[in-house]
């Protein structure tokens, strides 16, 4: 077995880190406290390949690979996690689904804006307000076809990048009468008449990566704006989520990483009883644990990476990675928290606001309870 990356994603992984550093890091406190988009960063982005990172290159995309795609977000996460957030959310759960269903003719029309730069963002509308975990059920949001055009009424909630978006595909129900084939994805552009995008959500954390409620009044777009066929919404969601999970993970595991070197620079600096924060043994123990999760989060990370890229079944190793990495983040930001004290818990520092980021990372893309029951089912069926 191989653990190595290779010289090329060694060279795109020094490349992105040194890119975050230099535009995205620095401004992550003022994007947190002014819950402004790093729209300046982000213009940037493009050239580089970091808005079309699954996105063909005839497209406009880079086409990384997988692992590479997982580096990158993970760069990101280090940096900034609203901004790590909705480049992730673009690339994973926006443009993925045109990239992976899309006929040539949409991809064409949508992806070379978004992928490149010149345009705006992409996103995903799943969540309604009776459909969280339970979209098969709860999807109300609904499309009927009428003179070749799909006219949708309804509403969604949690839609990360709705408003700095140039399409959001849309899960609706084109099947009134239910079943797991009774749901589709529609590509719906942003100034379609209709449609309306609400106040941004107040949030906890993850202030610079707008989250709107997006509400559907008679939106018309055309027929061939479905994805792939008509009742297969519902599978391609689960894979569509299946990417979007490892891309979760690996911000997760870009956020333990700035909080652990946050605490282990002020562990160095800060004494206490005459001696720094680094010769206590309760404070090594935290730096070591932290240390070792991180970098089995980031191997997982890797693995459910490498078997996409392989075109290996990874539906549960995505599930497996994304559960570790985020319930390891919380752990090592509370930690980080608990080296600086109450210096941890001030704004002063940067641990309060990666702490606050990363408690969206249990939830979003499918709860740590959803993906345990994804791996128990797995596991209850092949043993």
């Amino acid at each position: 077995m191989d653990f190595d990356l290779t010289e090329e994603q060694r060279k795109w992984k020094e490349i992105v880190h040194d890119f975050v550093s230099k535009e995205v890091k620095p401004h992550a406190q003022m994007v947190d406290e002014e819950a402004q988009f790093n729209w300046q960063a982000t213009h940037k982005m493009g050239p580089m390949g970091l808005l079309g990172l699954n996105v063909e290159e005839e497209y406009g995309g880079a086409g990384v690979d997988a692992i590479s795609a997982a580096i990158a977000i993970e760069e990101l996460g280090w940096g900034c996690g609203s901004t790590a957030l909705s480049i992730s959310a673009h690339n994973g759960l926006g443009c993925a689904p045109l990239t992976l269903f899309g006929e040539v003719e949409i991809k064409e029309r949508f992806l070379p804006p978004v992928a490149t730069g010149e345009g705006k963002l992409a996103a995903l509308a799943l969540t309604e307000p009776d459909a969280g975990s339970d979209l098969k059920g709860g999807v109300r949001t609904s499309a009927e076809l009428l003179n070749d055009e799909w006219v949708i009424n309804g509403t969604k909630m949690w839609i990360t990048n709705a408003s700095i978006a140039d399409f959001i595909v849309t899960l609706v129900r084109t099947d009134p009468n239910g079943g797991s084939q009774s749901l589709s994805l529609i590509v719906t552009p942003i100034d379609t008449p209709g449609l309306s995008i609400g106040p941004p959500e107040k949030k906890m954390g993850l202030k610079g990566s707008p989250t709107h409620p997006v509400t559907y009044e008679n939106v018309r777009v055309p027929r061939n704006y479905l994805l792939g066929q008509v009742g297969e919404g519902l599978q391609q969601t689960f894979v569509v989520l299946d990417w979007g999970r490892v891309g979760i993970g690996a911000l997760s595991v870009g956020l333990a990483q700035a909080a652990y070197e946050e605490a282990m620079r002020y562990a160095k600096e800060r004494h206490t009883f005459g001696a720094p924060l680094t010769s206590h043994q309760a404070i090594q123990w935290m730096l070591a644990d932290a240390a070792t999760q991180i970098q089995t989060a980031r191997l997982m990370i890797y693995y459910a990476a490498w078997l996409k890229g392989q075109g290996q079944p990874f539906s549960v190793e995505a599930s497996m990675a994304k559960l570790n990495a985020t319930e390891m983040a919380e752990q090592v930001c509370r930690n980080a928290i608990q080296i600086l004290g109450g210096y941890g818990y001030s704004r002063e520092y940067p641990v309060e606001r990666i702490y606050r980021d990363t408690r969206l990372m249990t939830i979003g893309e499918g709860t740590s309870e959803v993906q345990r029951m994804v791996i128990a089912r797995r596991i209850l069926e092949t043993n």
